[in-house]
């Protein structure tokens, strides 16, 4: 016989690793040679992850993180195809959306690279502690693609409408210290204190009383869900698959990769 206060089962996941440890967990995207892309399975395992952290009736916080010298380097582009499942146009949105759903507080700790998808995640996150030398990216239109999975509206509830068109539509980089003065970072630390801040932060966090906190993040999202409507990007995806097949996007990825390799 299960008790209803069982603990649940490890999901055994293959991108990513989770762990709980009373109120606290943690998921981390867990390749790190490839500086964490987010494939469709990769996709998947985070919802699933979403949902498992919500089994765990003591939990606060989970930490999420990137493995190695990135957060994440965003979609795994090869793992898309125009052709694919119909099932699969919607993964991006369905993981952002179980992120936001997640009753526990999360906090995103953000080093090297947070680019595209990746910076989808931490906006999905409820609070982000970067590292000083932490660099962001949206390059999706210069890859002939829409930015898609949500993140239209979640950068728009962050940043506000006329900076998230400027970084979507420039493709520009931008730096940590823009990011927090843009509101999209919590803090900014130097690198050597990025752990140490996320700890400070977390635990300041886990000594609140449970209820409290987690009503807190639960209002503050139905207050923000009703101004910028997340859920209406539902059809995101619809955008991103036609630019998979758009000749003049296919000839800008294609321009967009070679000045990669110089």
């Amino acid at each position: 016989m299960t008790s209803e206060h069982a603990v649940p089962a490890d999901p055994g996941f293959d991108t990513i690793t989770v762990a709980v440890d009373g109120p606290l967990g943690r998921l981390v995207l867990n390749r790190p040679d490839k500086l964490n892309p987010l494939s469709m399975h990769t996709l998947k395992e985070i919802e699933l992850a979403a949902r498992w952290f919500d089994e765990h009736l003591e939990l606060k916080v989970v930490v999420v993180s990137g493995a190695g010298r990135a957060f994440s380097a965003g979609a795994d582009l090869s793992a898309f195809s125009s052709s694919g499942p119909p099932e699969d146009r919607q993964q991006g949105w369905r993981m952002a959306r179980a992120l936001d759903e997640m009753r526990a507080v999360t906090v995103a700790r953000i080093q090297g690279w947070c680019v595209g998808g990746g910076l989808v995640v931490a906006a999905g996150c409820d609070l982000r502690v970067a590292a000083r030398s932490a660099r962001f990216s949206i390059p999706e239109i210069d890859l002939g693609i829409p930015l898609a999975w949500g993140g239209i509206p979640r950068l728009v509830r962050e940043i506000g409408p006329a900076l998230t068109k400027e970084l979507v539509m420039t493709c520009r980089p931008f730096d940590a210290d823009e990011a927090l003065r843009s509101g999209f970072l919590n803090r900014v630390v130097d690198d050597e204190r990025l752990d140490a801040e996320v700890d400070s932060l977390v635990q300041t966090l886990v000594a609140k009383p449970k209820l409290a906190l987690l009503e807190t993040k639960a209002h503050v999202n139905a207050v923000t869900e009703s101004m910028v409507g997340t859920g209406r990007s539902w059809a995101d995806a619809d955008g991103l698959f036609a630019g998979l097949r758009d000749p003049e996007g296919r000839a800008s990825a294609a321009a967009y990769a070679e000045r990669l390799r110089r």
